[in-house]
C-alpha cells in the first residue's frame, strides 16, 4: 500500500491536468519512475500501475493506459511526463 500514496498524487495530477485542457477523456499517462522508497518499501512500477487504476475507475481516466519508464540512477524522483486526453 506504500505505492498508493504516490499514486494518488499522479492520479489527482492528471485530473487536474486534463480539467485545465477542458478534456473529457484522458487515454494514456505517461510516467518517469526513479527509485522511491516510501515506508522503508520501494516503489514499484507495476505496484504503481495497480494503484492508479483501481484511482482512475470512476473517473475520466478509467481506460487509459498507463506507461512507466524507470529511470535508473534517479533517487527520490518521478514525474508526470505527458498524457493524452480529448
Amino acid at each position: 500500500m506504500h505505492d498508493l500514496h504516490l499514486a494518488d498524487k499522479i492520479h489527482k495530477l492528471v485530473l487536474e491536468k486534463a480539467k485545465e485542457n477542458n478534456c473529457q477523456k484522458v487515454s494514456e499517462i505517461m510516467i518517469e519512475l526513479g527509485f522511491i522508497k516510501e515506508h522503508g518499501e520501494d516503489i514499484l512500477p507495476e505496484n504503481l500501475r495497480a494503484n492508479l487504476h483501481m484511482l482512475n475507475e470512476n473517473t475520466i481516466a478509467k481506460d487509459a493506459k498507463i506507461k512507466i519508464n524507470k529511470i535508473n540512477g534517479k533517487k527520490n524522483y518521478w514525474n508526470l511526463k505527458e498524457i493524452r486526453a480529448e
